[in-house]
């Protein structure tokens, strides 16, 4: 790592810290001294290797738009602990549990998008619309019939969405638990209430054979449904990846295998978490509530800000790939970046009053959905979902109050709330 400037230890140690995430306002404080002092700083944290921290909106958008420079394959995509890193390296060639759009960079990446990039692109998603709009009915009349008090993440927020892309990808209803769970214990990896042990992991190593046994689970699960589709094929996702060909050949079972599962996880998940943060503003603000609830009020401005507010994919990692500058400060080929999206979506510099949840914000400039050529691929499908429910839900509630306190998953890479206890009356 180049000589820099580097964040305090406590800042450095909260950025490799689950507990942080969870706990979240001590973190949005650490990034906003960051901002303000060291935008673009290397931390040192014991058991990781050292890493830049990205914190600024502005410098976060220039590494996201140049994946040349700074590359998605070279090390982990997400902060990773030295000793793992190492035992995967030793393992695997190219150093990656799975090899998803997420790892990959040109010219595998747009092969690979390009392979689905058309179901999740507006003009498809609105054929969609009727379907997803009767799962979104199906999901307000169970939340009505829970009597006028929910966890509203875990009744309302994980199942949804999950039901829609599970209903995009091919996965049977009768497997979306399946998962849901394994979702869980992937992206909840370190929390003690989500993970696979259901328990506190201290043993870097356990916590990678957790990993490894959740990717298998996916893989196992998503090999079966690969060869129905090769003998029975459909109108889904799985269809299209199983008889997919790269390069002139089918997809390798590798590559196949990490395409279901990052649709299959990402594909909810993260929406769950912006959905959960909406309701949560909703349920602490009657008058924004009262504002939403009315069926002609345009939504897009509550869940452009329910993702910058959420943020639920909270970092990315990047791997410079040649000398160079950025933010003033002198990058180093092979020098690992933190891309701090939390941090970005709070920028003072891009949004005004930016710890205040403000739907009309114009124009919402959040990087929630990432930028340049690996923005998310379910964006337009997360916003439909979102727009929807709400379209449908709030005009069939009369109020909405917390009911207890929100929690949040204790998770560096991807998080929201667990918990949204929430007492509602009925219209």
């Amino acid at each position: 790592m180049s000589a820099a400037p580097k964040l305090p230890q406590e800042i450095a140690t909260a950025l490799t810290d689950p507990k942080a995430y969870g706990e979240w306002n001590g973190l949005l404080d650490h990034f906003a001294w960051a901002r303000q002092n060291a935008p673009l700083a290397v931390a040192e944290a014991a058991g990781f290797d050292p890493f830049w921290a990205v914190t600024r909106h502005a410098d976060i958008m220039e590494i996201s738009r140049n994946n040349k420079l700074f590359a998605s394959g070279v090390r982990q995509t997400t902060l990773t602990q030295s000793v793992i890193d190492q035992v995967v390296r030793s393992q695997i060639p190219d150093g990656h549990l799975v090899r998803s759009l997420v790892q990959m960079d040109a010219p595998d990446h747009m092969k690979y998008r390009l392979l689905t990039q058309t179901w999740f692109m507006p003009k498809n998603l609105r054929t969609l619309e009727d379907r997803i709009r009767e799962i979104a009915r199906e999901t307000v009349e169970h939340m009505l019939s829970l009597g006028g008090e929910c966890d509203f993440a875990q009744d309302v927020a994980l199942h949804y969405p999950l039901h829609v892309v599970m209903n995009i990808l091919g996965v049977p209803r009768e497997d979306e638990q399946r998962m849901l769970l394994l979702t869980q214990q992937l992206f909840g990896s370190t929390d003690p209430e989500l993970n696979r042990a259901r328990a506190e992991i201290t043993d870097p190593m356990q916590g990678l054979q957790m990993l490894q046994m959740v990717v298998a689970d996916f893989e196992n699960y998503f090999k079966q449904l690969t060869e129905d589709r090769r003998r029975s094929p459909q109108a889904d996702v799985a269809t299209v990846l199983a008889n997919a060909t790269v390069n002139g050949a089918p997809i390798p079972d590798r590559e196949l295998n990490s395409y279901y599962i990052i649709v299959a996880t990402a594909g909810h998940d993260t929406t769950s978490a912006s959905t959960a943060g909406a309701m949560m503003e909703l349920a602490r603000n009657p008058a924004l509530f009262e504002r939403y609830r009315a069926a002609e009020t345009d939504k897009a401005g509550l869940i452009e800000e329910a993702v910058r507010w959420t943020t639920p994919v909270q970092h990315f990692m990047r791997s410079a790939t040649e000398d160079t500058e950025i933010g003033g400060q002198k990058i180093k080929a092979g020098d690992w970046m933190m891309l701090c999206y939390i941090s970005g979506n709070r920028d003072e510099a891009v949004f005004a009053d930016p710890m205040t949840f403000n739907p009309d914000r114009t124009p919402n400039s959040q990087i929630g959905f990432g930028f340049g050529g690996h923005v998310c691929l379910g964006q337009h499908l997360a916003r439909m979902e979102m727009r929807i429910l709400m379209e449908e839900l709030l005009p069939r509630l009369k109020s909405v109050e917390l009911a207890g306190e929100p929690a949040r998953a204790e998770s560096i890479f991807v998080s929201g709330l667990k918990r949204l206890p929430i007492r509602f009356k009925a219209a």
